[in-house]
């Protein structure tokens, strides 16, 4: 093999996708045809209460198969919701899999196709330094991802990830076998989410674009192995043209579904842009609005956000991330000013020219995030600049995100982050 110092491979997969409206009514065909008789509907309380996984079953029953609904997923997951389901799981023989709902859903059902065909201690296969980060050791059984909400994009990507409530962080279990089977997108089912639901799924699929989009290039790793390639393999040529494609629809259409949760072309345009992005971010990666959401999500204290369980305080994922988005790309500008400049250019063309170019990427997201919602930093969901060394502690754990930042990242910059990002606006 010839040397190189650094990279000059990467790796692009996808799910296989079936986008449209009435898509779901045909799952029952596509999973016969992956040679599944018996599957598990994994899904939560709040999702089954609209009556889309029963839908689901339905179709699926038409196509011959027997089905069963475990509807406790816990939204936002953790460490011993995910046990809970794989023990449900565990009960009895399953050959397929299908996640109705967010991204809390389809993550739990990757992590049950995970301990239930190759059965370990959960922490052998999260990621390192948390977990040992092993591969599964073969082939999972058949997955199909039906997302209900425009966001993770956990339908086309190859992470499962959870809240780890003895660590009060955030990791997860990545690896290219974890990928869903088929996706099953249809703008239908989006339609009944509430305003705050899309304003915070929304900007997770803002911020996967544009992390993948300005992630460290492939090209800047040092060489892998086959053996030691891995899912996130930097920005791409690829992935950056899906990211793009996401940033368009964006900029078109996620403010129209806020303000108007009817409006079936931008909640298509919404579920096109969550798919492409997570066609990004999947295999490009994300860095430092992420690392910094779980712990951001993980060390809550009171927060409650309107239209989500009100049992207990959390951030909403996409809000979690979203809140240092502003600082973070301040903070990344100097290593690609084009791409930093483009990628605003893309989301809001009629935006004021700011004096400062590298405030440019950070004015576009704050006046979004205004217009739909977004609370206004991380002081809006209760945390003060005395909370920011746990914070610090607990980015600084994400350390398979971080290194795909396009900056080294060390624990001062982290700091200064959080603290910019105590107010957006």
């Amino acid at each position: 093999m010839t040397a190189y110092q650094n990279e000059t491979v990467f790796t692009w997969g996808a799910t296989p996708l079936k986008f449209g409206a009435g898509a779901v009514d045909e799952i029952g065909w596509d999973l016969a045809g992956m040679g599944a008789r018996r599957v598990l509907i994994v899904t939560d309380a709040g999702v089954a209460a609209t009556g889309v996984p029963q839908r689901v079953a339905d179709a699926a029953k038409a196509g011959g198969l027997t089905v069963e609904i475990y509807d406790q997923v816990h939204v936002e997951p953790t460490d011993e919701s995910i046990t809970a389901a794989v023990d449900f799981a565990g009960q009895s023989t399953w050959d397929g899999f299908i996640g109705v709902g967010g991204g809390s859903s389809i993550d739990t059902a990757k992590a049950i196709n995970l301990m239930t065909s190759h059965p370990a201690d959960l922490f052998d296969y999260v990621n390192k330094p948390i977990g040992k980060g092993l591969a599964p050791p073969g082939p999972l059984k058949p997955l199909v991802a039906v997302p209900t909400t425009a966001g993770t994009g956990s339908e086309t990507t190859p992470v499962c990830v959870m809240d780890f409530l003895g660590l009060a962080v955030k990791s997860g279990i990545s690896h290219p076998r974890l990928r869903p089977s088929m996706a099953v997108v249809d703008p239908l089912l989006t339609l009944s989410m509430p305003p705050e639901v899309t304003a915070a799924s929304g900007m997770d699929v803002l911020c996967h674009a544009l992390e993948s989009y300005t992630a460290k290039p492939f090209h800047s790793f040092a060489r892998h192995t086959p053996e030691t390639r891995v899912a996130y393999n930097g920005s791409n040529p690829i992935s950056d043209a899906w990211t793009e494609q996401a940033l368009g629809l964006l900029a078109r259409s996620f403010r129209r579904a806020v303000l108007n949760g009817g409006d079936l072309e931008a909640r298509t345009d919404m579920m096109l842009a969550a798919t492409f992005a997570g066609m990004g971010f999947g295999n490009a990666g994300v860095h430092v609005p992420h690392a910094c959401a779980y712990p951001i999500a993980g060390r809550v204290k009171e927060y409650r956000p309107k239209n989500y369980p009100p049992e207990k305080a959390l951030v909403p994922h996409g809000e979690s991330v979203s809140l240092t988005a502003p600082a973070a790309f301040r903070f990344t500008f100097p290593s690609d000013p084009r791409k930093h400049l483009h990628a605003a250019e893309m989301l809001d063309p009629r935006a004021p020219k700011q004096a400062d170019p590298r405030e440019q990427l950070p004015a576009v997201l704050a006046s979004l995030m205004r217009d739909i919602g977004i609370p206004n930093g991380i002081g809006g969901v209760g945390f003060t600049e005395s909370d920011i060394p746990s914070l610090v502690e607990g980015t600084m754990q994400q350390q398979r995100l971080l290194a795909v930042a396009p900056r080294t990242v060390t624990e001062e910059d982290v700091s200064a982050i959080l603290a910019d990002s105590i107010e957006n606006w």
